[in-house]
């Protein structure tokens, strides 16, 4: 039986876990997302200094009009319109090459971000351990790698540069208006607090409907992900259910979209409210203005700057009212990222892990005892789609009751036993998938979790009963193993694993393309080229998990044969059912119910009538 079925019961889904969707302590979230600036220090700096200098050339723009209107048009002095209206394109062209720059800045500093965070994630999650693979849904962490990233790099862009941005415009803007006429700037300040106001409750508002577009949109990332792949396709295309999963994807796909037009329409409604209260500053403006123009109080041109720079005004103005709105979405990605960094692996390295003794390896099992881990443990319920309440926190019954036994160094050690017996969870503790609940599993006379990751792996090749190939060529797959590999190396492993002769015949040789999971080849093809790939691998320790179970009789000699080569002079442990593998080990343990209930060569346990001579 396979691992997943051993571990079915331990591992039913949870409902998806709602602590996702509530506020953190924001503060510790602020400072721990500074803390990715700093190696952006530097291009930082510059960002802002030009974005301060671009908020004082934006302003002096309209301080000109004055000039232009009182000195040069009314006065019918054309060398004063010209050479004013020179410097106001001057100023234009300063302008728009300081937000070329601020781009160039702004784009280097978002870009770098994504770069960290991605590589960040990436090596975290391929650091967690098979537990966490079995429930997670790769759909719901490409979201998180791809969407959430993506949002959490606005944060240092958009939100950080427009922040400073406006704030040092609204500054410079308030106090030109105070210099050109004090009594239009209090009136139009009176106004301020409709902008504010609304996006206080706008951005609650639109922090919680950002965390859930980003649930659909992750669940329909998900089903596509896992139909789209050749396993996927093919159980849809067995099962006959295409008009079923077309219902499926489209009440998801309706949900992004319904979300996507409630999120559309709050921000209209938002910033059309924004815009109708700008315009009435304007039009509030224009009529005590132009009131103080008529009576001598103010000039025309100072009237018409005083517009100008009320326009400079509510824009900053109505972006800072927003602020909230895009500060709570970008919060809502680091979380959901966060959430992925700070889950721990559950199999890591000890902190004074070590490498394994060299030379031959043996294998010792010695009062092992395991229990899958509770669900909290090894994944994120965010992370999954499928609800279930059941054992959220109970640890379920052992798997393994009590194994003990030892595989001599380049010895054959056979294990066998009816599905359910515990046969690839046994292995899986070796190879260190999952650490032991009690006792020990030793390499080498040291204990597994005592040895560094790196060197285990090198230590011990695995080879399952459905052997994965990425969707590459030959050569790819197998250099896998040994990057450094030659040609000749690689062609001598083919050779051992007696799969040469199709390589040959195939128009590209290793260049061949093997397809999703490698279904363009054979079971036996597949089976071969994984054992090529162990043997230039060359472990001292092997590992088979029912490597021939589902080959025919012809692709199972000729694995068969390979297995001469990759098991000589090493120790292996191998789980079979078909007598021809178990035969030839040098002893065989027979697991029952979690427990070693049988220990011996083939003759002997013959002998003994038991459970071995049922199976």
């Amino acid at each position: 039986m396979s691992m997943r079925g051993e571990q079915w019961q331990a591992y039913r889904s949870m409902t998806r876990d709602r602590s996702v969707s509530t506020a953190t302590d924001t503060r510790a979230l602020v400072r721990r997302i500074l803390g990715y600036a700093g190696g952006y220090r530097g291009v930082i700096v510059a960002f802002l200094v030009t974005l301060v200098i671009a908020s004082v050339v934006s302003v002096a723009q309209p301080l000109l009009i004055p000039r232009l209107v009182d000195d040069g048009i009314s006065a019918g002095d054309a060398t004063v319109v010209t050479v004013t209206a020179i410097l106001m394109a001057l100023l234009a062209l300063v302008d728009a090459g300081l937000g070329l720059l601020s781009r160039w800045f702004s784009a280097r500093i978002g870009e770098g971000l994504i770069y960290d965070l991605r590589t960040e994630v990436y090596d975290h999650v391929q650091r967690q351990s098979i537990a966490f693979f079995t429930r997670a849904q790769t759909g719901a962490l490409i979201s998180r790698l791809n969407n959430d990233v993506i949002g959490a790099q606005q944060a240092f862009t958009s939100t950080l540069g427009g922040v400073l941005g406006n704030v040092i415009s609204a500054v410079i803007v308030v106090v030109a208006m105070f210099a050109l006429s004090w009594q239009v700037t209090i009136v139009s300040l009176l106004l301020v607090p409709l902008f504010l106001l609304p996006a206080r409750w706008m951005g609650r508002r639109l922090q919680a409907m950002t965390r859930e577009q980003m649930t659909l949109n992750a669940d329909m990332g998900t089903q596509m992900t896992e139909r789209f792949n050749v396993a996927g396709a093919l159980l849809v295309k067995l099962f006959g259910r295409p008009d079923e999963e077309a219902a499926v994807f489209a009440q998801r796909a309706g949900g992004v979209r319904d979300i996507g037009v409630r999120m559309a329409m709050a921000n209209r409604w938002f910033f059309t409210g924004l815009a109708l209260v700008a315009s009435i500053a304007t039009a509030v403006a224009y009529g005590l203005g132009g009131n103080l123009v008529v009576r001598d109080v103010l000039t025309l041109g100072t009237l018409l700057a005083l517009v100008g720079l009320l326009a400079q005004l509510y824009g900053p103005l109505t972006a800072l009212s927003n602020v909230r709105v895009d500060v709570m979405t970008a919060l809502v990605s680091f979380e959901r990222v966060f959430e992925v960094l700070d889950l721990q692996p559950m199999v890591r390295d000890a902190p004074d892990a070590g490498p394994l003794p060299d030379g031959p390896l043996a294998v010792e099992f010695d009062h092992v005892r395991f229990r899958y881990p509770r669900p909290a443990e090894v994944s994120l319920a965010s992370l999954e789609s499928v609800a279930r309440e059941e054992s959220r926190d109970g640890l379920g019954a052992d798997v393994i009751a009590d194994v003990s036994f030892r595989a001599p160094a380049g010895t054959l050690t056979a294990i066998v036993g009816p599905s359910g017996a515990g046969k690839t969870t046994t292995t899986a503790l070796l190879t260190r998938l999952y650490d032991v609940t009690e006792g020990a599993v030793r390499v080498g006379g040291v204990d597994v979790r005592e040895v560094s990751a790196s060197s285990l792996r090198d230590a011990i090749g695995v080879v399952t009963q459905d052997a994965h190939l990425f969707h590459d060529s030959i050569r790819a797959n197998l250099l896998y193993a040994r990057p450094d590999a030659s040609e000749a190396d690689l062609l001598a492993a083919c050779d051992a694993a007696q799969i040469r002769g199709l390589i040959d015949r195939l128009p590209d040789g290793l260049d061949t393309v093997v397809g999703d999971r490698g279904h363009r080849l054979s079971g036996g093809e597949k089976q071969r080229i994984a054992l090529a790939r162990l043997l230039l691998k060359a472990p001292r320790v092997v590992v088979l998990d029912e490597a021939t179970a589902h080959l025919d009789s012809e692709s199972e000699q000729a694995v068969q044969l390979a297995l001469d080569t990759a098991l000589a002079g090493r120790t292996s442990v191998v789980i079979a059912h078909r007598l021809c593998t178990v035969r030839r080990g040098d002893q065989i343990v027979v697991l029952g119910a979690g427990r070693v209930v049988e220990q011996g060569t083939h003759e002997d346990l013959l002998a003994r009538d038991g459970l071995y001579a049922e199976l």
